[in-house]
This record gives structure tokens, sequence and C-alpha cells, in this order.
């Protein structure tokens, strides 16, 4: 008899550990991978506490760039205590670079570094998932990617979306369809968003497939272009807890994915 130990969502551990894709078992229906980004102040002081009553799990891109403003972000003991609160927490570099050509891709193995040690410091283990800098990504930073360990990176809805398109949806994450260092956002939280169009979004986490949500600060203050309202957010969590959805973290995706035989995107040898 198999014990719980022995299962990842039903399927034995024992069929997961070959690299054939057949053997793995297929993203479940209303999957989403929760992501927010830039170390805002709100990750900590609200969305935080509000996830975890919720039973949520998600991750947290943090990046050094505007920390100063102790304000508006998060310190990094702050960072450590949503790791103890059982967030994943990713890197989002430490001058949140756009790293779409071969001179800013030179250095995102330093930035990342730099990342690591500080989140070292606090307690949080070396990040597996990278969260792509203004949605920006080249082929020669993947390359960095894969060369420092990095597992998962979340890019945006670009290219298949124009950036700032908030009456539009990305891509779900297929992982027969997509490498898993350029995992596409499925809906790019905005100001003007609406339950409607949220429900629109989500209503793409089919079988096979993950719908990929990325939310800046709730509320963001010093980036109001990517603000989501307190109580926005709380109705948008309350649509997945009602709706019975699963809440992930990006790196819960694991099970999922082949990572020895990743797909051909085509994307690997693309610059946006």
């Amino acid at each position: 008899m198999l014990g719980r130990r022995d299962l990842i969502l039903g399927t034995p551990l024992a069929l997961l550990a070959g690299p054939s894709a057949a053997a793995r078992p297929k993203i479940p229906v209303k999957t989403v991978v929760l992501t927010l980004d830039d170390a805002v102040k709100s990750h900590r002081s609200f969305v935080g506490p509000l996830l975890r009553e919720m039973g949520f799990r998600a991750t947290f891109f943090v990046t050094q760039r505007w920390m100063e403003d102790r304000e508006n972000f998060m310190t990094w003991g702050e960072i450590g205590e949503l790791h103890r609160m059982g967030f994943e927490i990713g890197n989002h570099s430490w001058t949140h670079a756009g790293f779409r050509n071969a001179e800013t891709a030179a250095r995102l193995a330093g930035e990342l570094k730099q990342v690591e040690e500080e989140l070292r410091k606090v307690g949080v283990p070396r990040p597996e998932s990278f969260g792509w800098c203004g949605n920006a990504f080249g082929p020669e930073a993947v390359a960095v990617l894969r060369q420092e360990g990095y597992r998962f990176a979340r890019r945006g809805m670009q290219p298949e979306v124009p950036y700032g398109r908030i009456d539009e949806s990305g891509p779900a994450y297929q992982p027969a369809v997509h490498h898993p260092l350029l995992i596409p956002t499925t809906g790019d939280a905005y100001p003007e968003w609406t339950p409607r169009h949220f429900r629109d979004v989500i209503s793409k986490a089919l079988p096979g497939q993950a719908v990929v949500l990325q939310f800046h600060g709730v509320p963001d203050r010093a980036h109001p272009w990517v603000h989501t309202p307190p109580d926005r957010f709380r109705e948008y969590m309350g649509i997945l807890r009602s709706g019975g959805f699963r809440v992930l973290a990006l790196r819960d995706l694991e099970p999922y994915v082949d990572m020895a035989n990743p797909p051909a995107d085509p994307l690997l040898k693309a610059r946006w």
C-alpha cells in the first residue's frame, strides 16, 4: 500500500523518477501560480498574511533596486519572514535591469549572487526561480540562468500580447510547449483590472496547463501603474478560493516538468 509520502497528487513517485514526459502527471484543472514582484512593503504587511490565511502558496520575486525606500519596500529581514511563512522567495536581480542583450546578460550572474548572499544572511535558501525584470529576456541571459542552476523563470505576456494591454491575457503555461526558464504570464495585473477580467484570465486554467498571475504591490504607492488595491486583491483571492483553484508557487510546477528534456521553445532564440 502506498502512503501519503509516496504520492504526488495521486501519482506514485516511482512513475515520476524516470525521464519520460509520459510518466509525469499532467497539471490538474484549476491550477494557478501566484507571483508578486519587486519586494514591495505590502507583500509582508498584507499579502503574505492573507495568503497564509487562505492556504495559498506564492512566489515573491525580490530585488534590491528600491530597498533604500524603507517606507514602500521590504527589508531583507522582512523577506526572511516571508520565507518562514512558507512562501517561495525568487531572485529578481540586484538592479532590476532588462537582461535582453549580451551586454546586460554579462552582469546577470553577479547580480544573482548579490541577491543570493543577502538572502543567505536572513536564512533564505538559494533561489531556484527567477523573475525576468521588466519582462525582458534574451538568449544570453537564459544561458546564464541555466549555468547558475536556476530551474524556473517567469516572463511576461510578451511577445504574444503587447505590453500594457490590460484587456487581454497571455498564454497559460504548458510544460510540453514552454521552456521552464521562459514560463509565460497569463495575467499581468493593473489597477484597471476588474473581477470580470480576472475570471476571464483564470478560465484558462484547463487540464494540462497552469494560469500564471503576476502582481506587484498591494498597494503599490511607488509604482502606481502596477498598483492593485487591497480590497480588489482580496476579492480576486476569494474568487480563487470559492472556485476551488489550487494556488501554487512557481517551484511547485516541478512534478509536471521534464527538466532533463525541456521543449524546444522557439523563444529560447528570441529577444524581447
